[in-house]
């Protein structure tokens, strides 16, 4: 039985349950520039307009409730990876056009701006710093937060204007609220798969395949009092780890047997799994 997932996992398709439709999707439209790809009245799937592949899943529960800013486990952001410096600059000059407030922090490993779209939910857009540029020890990948030049950052975009989600943007990573890190570790890197990269971020564990900073990010910092997510709640739905092939399925799909844990398949190609506090990943074949 394998113990860990192969070295070009990714990610894929992450859902999120919305309030208000049309809202949710003018606000990924015009704000983090995705494209909408194909819609209904109850759902809606947003990409690139560049790849046209569904990167996010938008479903409305009319009403749901906002997410707090803590109190609540599950999701605390969704990043999108751009696809390089100069994309993140241009869409760092994007947003002086809108309200929303925007956090940015330097990771040692990437750059990163923060959003919070009209749910609540938690926004990152990301790019990666070349890995040569990356550092270790103790084994583990260094990251911390630190002070962004976003001045820099915005001439890097070289005047262009953002016109977009631009071709080659995906998801880089999701990061959890959990309610307890060891059991978090133990489920993500254990049963999925993932290799423990970071553990002495203060609250926080990261996990990835192939070497990668993080494709995972676990917290603490929803607080002690941290509960689920309603049935009634804009949250996540569920996040995608897509693998090479139907063999990489059936081994996460053994560690969970192992584990004792149940799971479904969702069809011949993918498996869902729930962690310890009922957030759902689906593996899935490439």
């Amino acid at each position: 039985m394998s113990r860990s997932l192969p070295d070009n996992t990714q990610l894929g398709n992450v859902s999120l349950q919305v309030a208000n439709l049309d809202r949710s999707i003018a606000w990924y439209r015009d704000v983090l520039g995705a494209f909408v790809i194909d819609r209904d009245s109850e759902s809606a799937q947003l990409g690139s307009y560049f790849d046209k592949v569904p990167l996010l899943t938008l479903t409305e529960c009319r009403g749901a409730e906002s997410m707090p800013r803590r109190g609540r486990l599950g999701l605390f952001h969704v990043a999108w990876l751009m696809p390089n410096r100069a994309a993140l600059g241009q869409f760092a000059a994007h947003l002086a056009a809108f309200p929303d407030r925007v956090g940015t922090a330097n990771h040692l490993v990437s750059e990163a701006l923060y959003l919070t779209d009209p749910d609540g939910l938690g926004v990152e857009v990301y790019a990666d710093m070349p890995r040569e540029r990356w550092t270790y020890a103790r084994g583990e990948v260094q990251m911390a937060s630190l002070p962004l030049d976003l001045k820099e950052l915005t001439a890097a975009g070289g005047g262009h204007m953002y016109t977009g989600l631009p071709e080659g943007s995906r998801i880089g990573h999701v990061h959890l609220h959990v309610g307890n890190l060891e059991a978090s570790t133990k489920f993500y890197r254990d049963v999925l798969g993932f290799s423990l990269t970071q553990s002495s971020f203060p609250g926080a564990c990261f996990l990835a395949a192939g070497g990668y900073h993080h494709h995972l990010g676990t917290n603490l910092w929803a607080g002690d009092w941290a509960k689920p997510p309603a049935p009634g709640d804009a949250r996540l739905l569920h996040w995608t780890v897509l693998v090479p092939t139907l063999e990489d399925v059936h081994a996460v799909v053994a560690r969970a047997q192992h584990h004792g844990i149940a799971g479904a398949s969702t069809n011949d190609n993918a498996f869902a799994l729930d962690d310890p506090w009922g957030t759902r990943v689906v593996v899935r074949v490439a």
